[in-house]
């Protein structure tokens, strides 16, 4: 393996991803803390972001599993998405930007549909000038919630980079059923790196967890054959059920092939190299 992989964690679902020359945002949420509205079902954010965007870099992609909901595409992070060199989301959130303008390329993919990161003529130059040769980026399924929830909370999806002698890494969006990780894993596992949004978020009029308990994370990874785990969507928002102290004890004591915890240690605003 030629590349590295390095992740610095916001806070959310929000993280900064370092791969094959890449650095690619998922979910972006940069708002202060905000109540989203007055309904039971609104969102309140409780922190803002443990690092500034402006104090991250440069940027390159936004990777956004869904626009519709704040706790993965707020105000001042989707703000931030349209001024990057390309965002990939769902065909209904690729609708939804490319009409608000900025001067991001906004490419909507429908599940298990791919681009080339290194085709100028598809992610723009700046992107393919830095992907590595043959990288690609391919949108999975996601199920945000129990069956016959899912379709009426609206479209969401899953990543998966992949490129020849570079790490396979898959970031989950947000998904709440293991029979999809199943479906990732046969088709790319294993997996060098699983970047998994867990919480167990819920909202009072949907009695199930809408992303991925701690527990179901643990057994994700496993199904996966993960060299290397990274924990996200388990702060900063008062609907996550569960806390990054929960995921970590779930995953007390498995051990990466990799050498050291399957977890990575990943404090919030600290830039972690993943040892893969």
């Amino acid at each position: 393996m030629t590349s590295s992989l390095a992740v610095t964690v916001v806070g959310g679902p929000t993280a900064l991803l370092e791969w094959g020359g890449l650095r690619l945002l998922s979910d972006p949420t940069f708002d202060p803390p905000t109540v989203y509205g007055p309904d039971p079902d609104d969102l309140t954010k409780t922190e803002g972001p443990a690092v500034n965007a402006t104090n991250l870099g440069r940027l390159d992609v936004a990777l956004v599993s869904h626009h519709h909901h704040e706790d993965n595409l707020d105000l001042a992070g989707r703000d931030l998405a349209l001024t990057l060199p390309l965002v990939v989301t769902t065909p209904a959130g690729a609708e939804d930007l490319a009409a608000r303008g900025g001067v991001a390329r906004v490419v909507g993919l429908a599940d298990d549909e791919s681009i080339a990161l290194d085709d100028a003529a598809v992610v723009g130059d700046a992107v393919a000038s830095r992907a590595p040769q043959g990288a690609r980026l391919h949108v999975v399924p996601a199920l945000h919630g129990p069956d016959g929830i899912a379709d009426a909370l609206g479209p969401v999806c899953g990543f998966v980079l992949v490129a020849p002698g570079h790490p396979t890494v898959y970031v989950s969006g947000d998904n709440a059923q293991l029979g999809v990780v199943e479906a990732v894993a046969a088709r790319f596992g294993p997996v060098d790196a699983a970047l998994l949004f867990a919480g167990a978020a819920t909202v009072p009029s949907i009695p199930a967890a809408l992303t991925l308990t701690a527990a179901d994370a643990r057994a994700a990874a496993l199904t996966l054959g993960a060299r290397r785990v990274v924990g996200l969507h388990v702060d900063q928002w008062t609907h996550f059920a569960e806390s990054r102290a929960d995921l970590e004890r779930e995953f007390a004591g498995l051990e990466s092939p990799a050498g050291g915890p399957l977890l990575a240690h990943t404090p919030l605003g600290a830039r972690v190299e993943i040892a893969l």
